[in-house]
């Protein structure tokens, strides 16, 4: 099945058969490859990408699924308000430890800020909930959310 996505503010017309995980679609058709595998079922977080600016785990999504919506993955977050403010929060607070789940991490992390500039504790645990750091970074991972959302 030949499809057109939009991915980062590009169309990319790819062949793959329209139960093909969106994850392998970025990673192996349109050479976006920062967007990871970590668990194949949905539980790690570590696939998570923006479909028109919601969070959701790109392991599990078929590229039937898209259709005409809009993909923003690891690699064009920054350009995105929100995105910015957390990757900037990721630095200043130099969060990342080994970085396998971090793309995820900032992926779920921007869309929360995006939706509620100023999230309670409770919001951060409900829009983080499911992805893993085996590092255990997860203080400086609810530190940096704060810190973007206080616009530093």
């Amino acid at each position: 099945m030949t499809t057109t996505l939009n991915v980062n503010g590009q169309d990319h017309t790819v062949d793959a058969p329209p139960d093909m995980p969106l994850l392998w679609v970025l990673r192996d058709l349109v050479g976006l490859t920062g967007t990871k595998f970590g668990c194949g079922i949905a539980q790690c977080g570590a696939c998570t990408v923006h479909l028109d600016g919601e969070a959701v785990r790109s392991c599990v999504l078929p590229v039937a699924a898209v259709q005409s919506r809009k993909v923003t993955t690891i690699e064009a977050v920054g350009s995105t308000p929100a995105g910015k403010k957390i990757q900037d929060a990721w630095k200043a607070l130099d969060v990342v430890q080994c970085g396998y789940c971090q793309s995820g991490q900032v992926m779920s992390a921007a869309s929360l800020i995006a939706a509620n500039p100023n999230p309670s504790d409770a919001d951060i645990d409900a829009a983080m909930d499911g992805n893993i750091c085996r590092c255990g970074t997860y203080n400086r991972i609810r530190a940096a959310i704060k810190h973007a959302a206080k616009g530093a």
